[in-house]
């Protein structure tokens, strides 16, 4: 059988070797590098700034689907164990188009990979050294100059595996570098997936905004770019697009906006934001090609256009608006401890809430609104983590909207009580924040749940740059996953949800290798999760709290869980519905 996998493997890499390289003339051996800017899967900009100590650095090209890079993962891993003590820095890079952002990262977290792993969006790097293949190495000395190029070793190949190597090119190499010897083999063939280098396929079709463009601005900016929202820049016009269009391209090209953080490798999400590869093309081309507005054209000029300047709400109309009962005085400068305000709504009986909406007065200063609900007789959060929450509102996509036949019922003679978390600007300025609220038209058949899964014995230690703390919750009776919602603070860097089902088998519901805390995104499944009984959900996070991070606001502090931004959570947030069919009536009467 592995015979056969090889042979098809060969197959397929002899009959997709269509690839063509830019007009650029690749190191050679004895060349220096002299410089290079790359983002690692953390998010960080790396360049020979931050490996300047290192006595060699060996960058190996990789991709995540490569049978062969995939086998030589363990190897790369005992190489950075034995000579990472010793000065050298081992370093991956992913040139591949066909992998996003979100998957490098999730792949280097699944596979626990030790060292840096960056992501060459444009492929200039590869260019620049002459990568070809997965994997590949380029071995530089500590003057940056070029020293090994080729294998890592010949027990893999596309037509065999041995049970060892035969000839360890890169151990050799490296061993004879830190002595500074000459490398007595200096070039190898590497063997492996060919890396295909892509042109854009819109280069030349002249593009205008008005056929072209603005669908896109409509459909993947708007939402947060128009006045009144958290994007600051308003991109609701053609000038004011042409005017950033150069930050467009970068922020676009190097998949930080639209922001969405799941890799995509798990799970399909009904509120993905992220930017198809064909319209982040199309976007580049235009910019690349001038930003030409084209013909005035009266249904796609007004595409870009929102319907009014003011905030509107994404739920639609609300039946009922409830806002806080003052102003709000926010401060210029200084911490500002959280605010909280009751209000009662005047519900005598009880309601059925399909969809809710939380609305911040005044964004630029708002960090977050919650509402919860206060029941007569109960508490908001339940010993066992359930939640009694209405909706939030931060920097992402968090109104309430839930399918026909599930709603959240507000028991009659409860309140609504709005938590504030305010950051000063700078400015002394005022908010009054609101919530809207679309009620059922009838009684539904299934009550949504939320559970908080909070882990609030956090001790992240000092300097720590990968900690990890996990909470799991257990399912009670069968039920539906809606949609889930991991939260941190600043130090948060990854996240992901594993479900465990009674036979023991294990899945991977959600996977944020690139966690960012200005962006509270809730994601929501295509297609709701079935799970039985007795099923256990995890969500674990993980934190830096080293130097290296540059949003750590102190890397010699053990961190505790707290409220403030400066400590930290694990809010596990998971709304769900159980499969058999509440009954409105008896739990209004149990209430």
């Amino acid at each position: 059988m592995t015979r056969i996998l090889l042979a098809a493997f060969a197959l397929l890499l002899l009959t997709g070797s269509r690839w063509s390289l830019n007009a650029v003339e690749p190191l050679e051996l004895g060349d220096s590098l002299s410089e290079f800017s790359l983002y690692d899967t953390k998010r960080r900009l790396r360049s020979w700034e931050d490996y300047s100590e290192a006595k060699a650095v060996a960058f190996v090209f990789t991709s995540t689907e490569c049978p062969l890079v995939n086998l030589y993962l363990p190897t790369l891993k005992s190489l950075h164990a034995d000579f990472s003590p010793k000065g050298v820095q081992l370093i991956a890079v992913n040139a591949d188009p066909g992998d996003s952002f979100n998957r490098v990262g999730g792949h280097a977290w699944e596979n626990e990979l030790p060292f840096p792993v960056l992501k060459d969006f444009e492929q200039d790097f590869a260019r620049r050294l002459g990568a070809t293949r997965t994997p590949q190495v380029f071995l530089f000395n500590g003057q940056q100059a070029l020293v090994y190029s080729g294998r890592i070793d010949d027990q893999y190949t596309v037509t065999h595996r041995r049970v060892s190597p035969k000839s360890h090119d890169l151990r050799n190499a490296l061993e004879q570098v830190l002595s500074d010897q000459p490398i007595a083999k200096a070039s190898t063939a590497a063997t492996g997936c060919i890396i295909q280098y892509s042109e854009n396929p819109f280069h030349g079709k002249n593009l205008v905004y008005n056929n072209d463009i603005a669908n896109i601005v409509s459909a993947k900016c708007l939402e947060c770019h128009q006045k009144g929202r958290v994007g600051q820049i308003s991109f609701a016009s053609y000038r004011q697009v042409k005017r950033f269009s150069k930050t467009i391209r970068e922020v676009v090209r190097e998949q930080r906006m639209p922001p969405w953080y799941a890799d995509p490798h798990y799970g399909e999400f009904l509120n993905s934001r992220s930017i198809s590869e064909e319209d982040r093309d199309r976007l580049v081309a235009w910019i690349d090609e001038g930003c030409q507005q084209g013909e005035p054209a009266a249904k796609s000029a007004t595409l870009a256009e929102p319907k009014k300047a003011s905030f509107e709400w994404s739920i639609g109309t609300p039946d009922l608006v409830v806002s806080m009962p003052v102003e709000e005085s926010v401060p210029a400068s200084g911490v500002v401890d959280y605010k909280y305000y009751t209000v009662d709504p005047g519900f005598k009986e009880d309601v059925w809430i399909q969809a809710a909406e939380a609305r911040p007065g005044n964004a630029e200063v708002v960090h977050h609104v919650i509402a919860y609900i206060i029941s007569p007789g109960k508490e908001v959060f339940d010993r066992d983590g359930e939640t009694a929450i209405l909706v939030g509102w931060a920097p992402g996509d968090m109104p309430a909207q839930y399918p026909e036949g599930i709603a959240r019922r507000i028991p009659a003679g409860s309140k609504l009580r709005f938590e504030l978390h305010y950051t000063p600007n700078g400015q002394a300025t005022v908010d009054r924040s609101s919530v809207g609220i679309r009620f059922a038209v009838t009684p539904p058949a299934r009550e949504i749940h939320t559970n908080i899964m909070w882990q609030r014995e956090l001790r992240i230690p000092a300097g720590k740059s990968w900690h990890e703390e996990s909470s799991t919750y257990e399912f009670r009776d069968a039920a539906r996953i809606l949609s889930l919602m991991p939260h941190m603070h600043l130090r948060g860097v990854a996240a992901k949800y594993l479900l465990e089902l009674p036979n023991g088998k294990k899945e991977m519901l959600l996977s944020v290798p690139a966690y960012d805390f200005n962006w509270q995104s809730v994601y929501r499944f295509k297609e709701p999760i079935s799970v039985p009984k007795g099923a256990l959900l995890t969500v674990t996070g993980v934190w830096d709290n080293s130097p290296d991070n540059p949003s750590n606001p102190n890397a010699d502090r053990v961190v505790p869980w707290g409220e403030q931004t400066f400590d930290e959570m694990l809010n596990g947030w998971v709304d769900f519905v159980y499969e058999k069919a509440d009954n409105p009536e008896e739990l209004a009467a149990l209430q």
